[in-house]
């Protein structure tokens, strides 16, 4: 039996006890099946109460069963969902029920994959229902929801569309090689590939640093001398007494990571020891840690103390600098560091100023740049690929003899693109995507 004419079937809820549980059945023969197991029929598209049955007649379960024929359904072929009770007992016993009446336990993220090999979405929609799944914050998943409507694959479709029409006429001048090709217009061809692709690709790749952090995250550190406000920074900033806060230096041993979100972007705040130089054992791990967690965070905040020269030692390394305790000074914070931000842990002063630094540094974009961003390294990978391609065949452009070379360039710039929305022999591809799916999607 082919992959696609077997009938596949998975539990689609996640895995523990819930109010609601869902079997999923994709295929030609899932109606048949679901019909066998509730001794009944199914109408398209209207929600049935039954009850399931095992092979002896006893009831497993009961719940709405929903018939959707294709080809307007998830995978483009007919698919039938039982919804019964939240119970792993229950559900896998239904389970084990359609697998003995010839369903085949489907693979991780085959649901989709099915959906892609049936038109009903393409690779970069089927990414974003990942990306919907995964979204850890309301922004994430705003721009989930954008490309699983299709915008960013129209975009990348755009891209496209405009490649097609500059390689016809390369093609065009290759195929009548005893006419004489005017240079004006080579030249407007490449001005052609700057404007309608070049540019909108750098735009594109200009969002990716902020558009992947949306998902993949982002690790900021805080550093800085001991006793200069590392840990009351971290607890003004969420909003709570997680981190002990003392008088004492070197209250801090360990690091210490909080969930933090800055401009929709999930955070690990991480909190450490203060840096000096000591001579207990716990202490320079505590150090020891500290400097680690720096050279692998995305942003390092320094912190010091307004009101201590000593504390403005450790500058080597950091992308924010703050002067804390300023609400204990008489006069204007004066350090000769720059872009310190003067701030009070205490009393919240400066902390607007900080968060607006911090979003800076991770790439936001701002309101203005609520469009469609590059999300995922699979497709910034592939743009940067294109975007090289079409570079590669700029200067060939200008050379009558060189134009063949130019359109394989621009040939290889158009698979690049469509390896984004699976057009093309994307095979590898499609396993590399949905190996990350999850059972039942």
């Amino acid at each position: 039996m082919s992959e696609l004419e077997s009938t596949i079937v998975a539990i689609a809820t996640p895995a523990g006890r819930g109010g609601i549980g869902i079997i999923r059945l994709s295929g030609k023969h899932a109606l048949n099946i679901a019909q066998e197991v509730a001794h009944r029929d199914f109408q398209a598209r209207t929600p049935h109460l039954c009850a399931w049955y095992d092979e002896t007649g006893a009831v497993i379960d009961t719940g709405l069963t929903l018939f959707f024929p294709k080809p307007a359904s998830y995978t483009g072929e007919d698919v039938v969902e039982l919804q019964g009770h939240g119970s792993p007992v229950l559900l896998h016993d239904l389970l084990r029920r359609c697998i003995a009446l010839g369903a085949v336990p489907a693979e991780a993220g085959e649901f989709t994959r099915r959906a892609v090999m049936h038109g009903c979405m393409d690779l970069s929609q089927a990414e974003a229902v990942v990306a919907c799944i995964d979204a850890a914050t309301v922004r994430a998943g705003k721009q989930a929801q954008k490309q699983l409507a299709g915008e960013f694959g129209n975009k990348i479709e755009t891209l496209m569309s405009a490649l097609t029409g500059i390689v016809a006429h390369v093609e065009a001048c290759l195929d009548f090689p005893e006419e004489e090709i005017p240079t004006l217009f080579l030249n407007q061809l490449s001005e052609q590939l700057q404007a309608e692709l070049i540019q909108p690709m750098q735009g594109l790749l200009a969002t990716s640093i902020f558009g992947e952090r949306l998902f993949s995250g982002a690790t900021v550190a805080i550093v800085g001398a001991p006793n200069v406000g590392k840990s009351s920074l971290l607890n003004r900033l969420i909003g709570k007494n997680r981190a002990i806060v003392n008088e004492t230096a070197g209250t801090t041993r360990d690091t210490l990571e909080v969930d933090f979100e800055v401009s929709g972007i999930p955070i690990r705040l991480v909190d450490t020891a203060g840096l000096r130089e000591s001579n207990h054992a716990i202490e320079q791990e505590g150090i020891k840690r500290a400097k680690e967690a720096a050279a692998v965070a995305d942003v390092v905040i320094w912190v010091m103390d307004a009101t201590r020269d000593e504390t403005w030692q450790y500058s080597e390394h950091y992308d924010i600098a703050l002067a804390n305790k300023t609400d204990l000074l008489s006069a204007p914070c004066e350090c000769g560091v720059e872009r310190v931000i003067p701030i009070s842990a205490q009393t919240g002063e400066g902390i607007e100023a900080l968060m607006q630094a911090l979003a800076a540094s991770l790439g936001d974009i701002g309101a203005e740049g609520e469009d469609i961003w590059v999300t995922c390294e699979r497709h910034r990978l592939a743009i940067q690929q294109a975007m090289l391609h079409i570079e590669n065949a700029l200067p060939k452009l200008q050379h009558e003899a060189q134009l063949d070379l130019a359109a394989l360039d621009l040939r290889q710039a158009w698979s690049s693109l469509g390896e984004i929305i699976g057009v093309g022999d994307v095979e590898y591809i499609l396993d590399r995507v949905f190996s990350e799916f999850c059972i039942g999607k």
